[in-house]
């Protein structure tokens, strides 16, 4: 039973490390080959649409219905001691800096992340991917480049749309019931943020762009056994994608708070 143990903790420990050693190689060369001329606009344009445009709908009713909880979640509280006024920083704070680009990231790979493994990892199994390579194009370049450079333009942008449809969400909790007059709302909210906030929230949104692109076309490169093999590399590249962003938003925020306030 020990000795079963062991075998099974030796190989979760290689293919952990398998995991990222191939990411790491896959993130060198998508670099170099983004660098790299020439550069294909209409492929990261279409990505950037499917991860832009049309993750707008779903982002703007979690941000507007997290910018809602937490103003009633802060207003019951701060209701009891006095202090409504200090909901609007509160809320801004806490959208900017960490609610806003890590939801926005989740949502992103949860219907993006998942949906370029399914899509790779179908071309894998079906050796499209071969052929490209029998036709003298790489695969990175064509495949992986183009949604690399679209999440990590994209997230951002996304970021700051769902920043402030969170405020806003706040903004009609705060003036329709928790009786905040609108210029009292807008002054604490932008009194209280900062350039910093600003600049460490849409930081860790580009990192967290490229972190779901590489993980999310790693996944689907490495597809095996057919359909079912499809389907455990997406599980896998959302649930991994999800536990980086969670670690890279720790990491940053210990980083720009704490290490380096």
């Amino acid at each position: 039973m020990l000795t079963k143990f062991f075998i099974e903790l030796g190989r979760r420990i290689l293919s952990f490390m398998y995991f990222f050693g191939g990411l790491a190689s896959l993130s060198g060369q998508t670099v170099y080959q983004a660098l790299k001329p020439p550069y294909n606009n209409y492929r990261i344009f279409e990505q950037a649409k499917k991860a832009g445009y049309e993750s707008l709908p779903i982002v703007s009713v979690v941000a507007l219905f997290i910018g809602v909880i937490f103003a009633l979640q802060f207003g019951y509280f701060m209701q009891q001691i006095g202090s409504e006024m200090y909901i609007a920083s509160l809320v801004a704070l806490a959208i900017v800096r960490e609610l806003g680009p890590v939801i926005t990231a989740l949502i992103v790979a949860g219907r993006v992340g998942a949906a370029n493994t399914a899509e790779l990892g179908s071309m894998q199994v079906t050796e499209q991917i071969d052929a490209l390579e029998t036709l003298a194009t790489n695969p990175i370049k064509y495949l992986v480049v183009p949604r690399f450079v679209a999440l990590s333009l994209m997230l951002p942008l996304l970021t700051i749309y769902g920043n402030l449809i969170g405020v806003l969400g706040s903004y009609t909790i705060c003036v329709a019931k928790l009786g905040i007059t609108s210029s009292m709302y807008l002054h604490m909210t932008f009194s209280a943020l900062r350039y910093k906030d600003l600049f460490t929230g849409l930081f860790k949104s580009w990192i967290f762009g490229m972190v779901i692109a590489l993980v999310s076309c790693h996944e689907g490169f490495n597809v095996q056994g057919g359909a079912v093999g499809v389907g455990k590399a997406t599980t896998r590249s959302v649930v991994f994608s999800f536990l980086m962003i969670i670690a890279a938003d720790c990491f940053f925020t210990a980083l720009f708070y704490f290490i380096f306030p």
